[in-house]
């Protein structure tokens, strides 16, 4: 199947239809973008004004600036017990959402089986399709907080089963996979002789003093683990498009392959800024403002939400807040519409995040705390007027 025909295959985001209804709505609160409100800190967007002015606007090798790799690997063995080679086994990406299908592209053949726990992030089945292979949601639940368990994977593995992508902190749900959680998805990959595509970008916003683990850290798994990650979320720096992955070197070596004929390479400029913020203690300590803000905002709402009657599973992670909006009567997708335009607050329905996803909606709370307590005000408002609880 070429291409062009799997492209056909492929819907645009849910996500972006809630926000075309939105436009124009004056006094709008948005709660559905899943991006930092934060500005990045001012010593790396200096950084990033001193290697301009030293005239490092040239291409940079299509694997990314050593310096930023050798920076990566040293971030990788301190904070996740990852010893990987910069040279070989650590790639710079323009940002991480490339890294799914530039890594699934290494390994998969067509028709392969990829699992995915459900609810997901928007843009893994998309690029499992465009790799050429198939989806396969596989089902999480509010009663184990939303964590992917094997018992569940079991019932999902087949002979064409080729990988699993997991997600802690997860989006949109907010569940944080435990050690023994993972010591046990990596026993059932080795097993089933899987890849692991673990997406990691939002491991710093972790709370109640939980660990968020890399399963590439475990014994053995390094070697079927492709580590991804990003400067968007930790450093609040969305906009400019700059990741990093540990891989095995067969893996970076066909990833690099495929940048280069794709994006030729990062942004030299950014990577030298990025290097010089993985070194500067003032970086993680935004980082841990950023975390503890978060923790403050995810307690307001999490109150708020089971206050008025939409029960709602307390997130150990990322940004997000996953309320069961079922007793209402309402599809996730009929509530979203419901707080536009009564409301003024956009919410995602579940359904965007895949078929277990039905009957939720997230919220992010990566806003400023006052617009999240009018957005709370709000939304409990129409749910008392409309008596939907």
């Amino acid at each position: 199947m070429a291409l062009s025909d799997r492209l056909e295959m492929v819907n645009p985001s849910e996500i972006r239809k809630l926000f075309d209804l939105a436009q124009g709505i004056e006094g709008i609160i948005s709660l559905g973008i899943g991006e930092p409100d934060f500005d990045t800190p001012e010593h790396i967007k200096e950084y990033a004004k001193e290697a301009l002015d030293k005239g490092l606007t040239h291409y940079s090798p299509n694997i990314g600036i050593l310096e930023l790799r050798e920076a990566v690997a040293e971030k990788f063995k301190k904070h996740n017990g990852i010893d990987a080679d910069p040279k070989t086994q650590i790639m710079i990406t323009v940002g991480t959402n490339q890294q799914i299908l530039m890594g699934l592209a290494t390994f998969l053949k067509d028709n392969e089986e990829v699992l995915i726990p459900s609810p997901m992030f928007v843009s893994y089945a998309p690029a499992v399709i465009l790799a050429g292979g198939k989806p396969v949601e596989v089902p999480t639940y509010e009663e184990n907080e939303f964590r992917l368990s094997v018992d569940e994977l079991e019932k999902y593995v087949t002979p064409k089963t080729r990988a699993l992508i997991i997600n802690t902190p997860n989006n949109p749900t907010g569940a944080v996979l435990t050690k023994k959680d993972l010591e046990e998805i990596a026993d059932f990959a080795v097993e089933h002789d899987l890849m692991i595509l673990s997406d990691e970008v939002y491991e710093y916003f972790v709370y109640d003093g939980v660990k968020n683990y890399s399963i590439a850290s475990l014994d053995g798994m390094f070697e079927r683990t492709i580590t991804m990650n990003g400067f968007s979320k930790t450093f609040a720096m969305t906009g400019w498009r700059l990741g990093f992955l540990a891989a095995p070197e067969w893996v970076v070596e066909k990833m690099v392959r495929f940048q280069m004929y794709n994006a030729t390479c990062p942004v030299t400029f950014i990577q030298y800024a990025a290097a010089k913020a993985l070194r500067d203690e003032r970086s993680w300590q935004a980082v841990e403002e950023m975390r503890k803000e978060y923790e403050r905002r995810r307690n307001l709402v999490w109150k708020r939400l089971n206050e008025m009657g939409l029960p709602t599973v307390k997130p150990k992670g990322a940004f997000y807040i996953f309320p069961r909006i079922k007793d209402t009567g309402l599809s996730s997708k009929e509530f979203s519409e419901l707080m536009i335009k009564e409301a003024k607050v956009v919410l995602v329905p579940g359904s965007a995040f895949g078929q277990a996803g039905e009957g939720y909606v997230r919220i992010s709370y990566a806003t400023a705390y006052e617009k999240l307590e009018e957005a709370m005000d709000r939304m409990e408002k129409v749910l008392k007027d409309k008596k939907l609880v």
